[in-house]
């Protein structure tokens, strides 16, 4: 008697076998490529801080990283210090306690903290780290900061570099899945350059953030004390993720930044 392959109950079992195979062999080939990932995830990340702090490739018009063969290197000698806050600004995590906090946090560096998993906690009442790094770079110190939001179709997020007065130095953002040419463009220079030397905070020193102004009446970015830059053409939504993310995150450096006056 010849076996019946049209039947359903062949097509069934004949897919459970499939996504039983397929499903074991991408599990197999994820659990063999974490190392390799999350080593490439560390390496994006110094990229990104050292890119906020103006250590990188950039040529008249590219925004480019430091290469991946020389980002350790490059990261070590120019971050002087990681610290992590609470949102009262004092400091949990510094140069000097750097091996208690580390064998407390499964030997984890205060840049690899998981933003959107601390975003998280915050919102379930936990207590939320805020990683901060403190670079040097030709006599100049930058306080660079992680910010993360939400944009038209997924998470957005940055690094921006300030000043001991919140005036911004630098910033990079980057998305997950933004509209090419429109949303997506948040990681172009011609975005985040303009970011440089606005202020956060009013001269009595209240925090004011960064609104991405459709109707920006400063074109050029010449005005830096407006508390505004020019929105993206068709972006709407993604800029206003950008607005929102600078304003929730960053105000929540504003003690410590203060504490610096002290």
């Amino acid at each position: 008697m010849s076996k019946r392959t049209d039947s359903n109950s062949y097509t069934i079992i004949f897919a459970v076998i499939m996504v039983l195979i397929v499903g074991s062999l991408l599990a197999f080939f994820a659990s063999s490529l974490r190392p390799n990932i999350d080593e490439n995830k560390r390496i994006e990340k110094q990229q990104n801080i050292l890119y906020a702090m103006g250590v990188n490739e950039n040529d008249e018009s590219n925004a480019n990283f430091v290469s991946t063969a020389v980002a350790e290197e490059e990261f070590n000698k120019y971050i002087k210090e990681q610290l992590v806050l609470e949102v009262n600004g004092n400091v949990v995590a510094s140069q000097q306690n750097r091996a208690e906090y580390m064998a407390e946090n499964n030997n984890q560096e205060p840049y690899l903290i998981d933003v959107k998993k601390q975003q998280a906690n915050a919102k379930a009442g936990e207590i939320r780290k805020l990683p901060l790094f403190i670079g040097e770079k030709d006599g100049k110190t930058f306080y660079v900061a992680p910010i993360r939001g939400k944009g038209l179709w997924d998470a957005i997020w940055g690094y921006v570099a300030m000043d001991e007065n919140m005036v911004v130095q630098g910033a990079y953002f980057d998305h997950k899945g933004e509209t090419p040419g429109l949303g997506a463009n948040i990681k172009q220079r011609f975005f985040m350059d303009d970011f440089y030397g606005e202020h956060l905070l009013t001269d009595a020193g209240v925090f004011k953030g960064i609104t991405v102004a459709k109707g920006n009446n400063d074109p050029k970015n010449q005005e830096k004390t407006d508390y505004e830059v020019d929105a993206i053409a068709g972006a709407t939504i993604t800029g206003d993720g950008v607005s929102a993310m600078i304003k929730s995150d960053l105000k929540l450096y504003v003690p410590y930044f203060k504490s610096l006056k002290k």
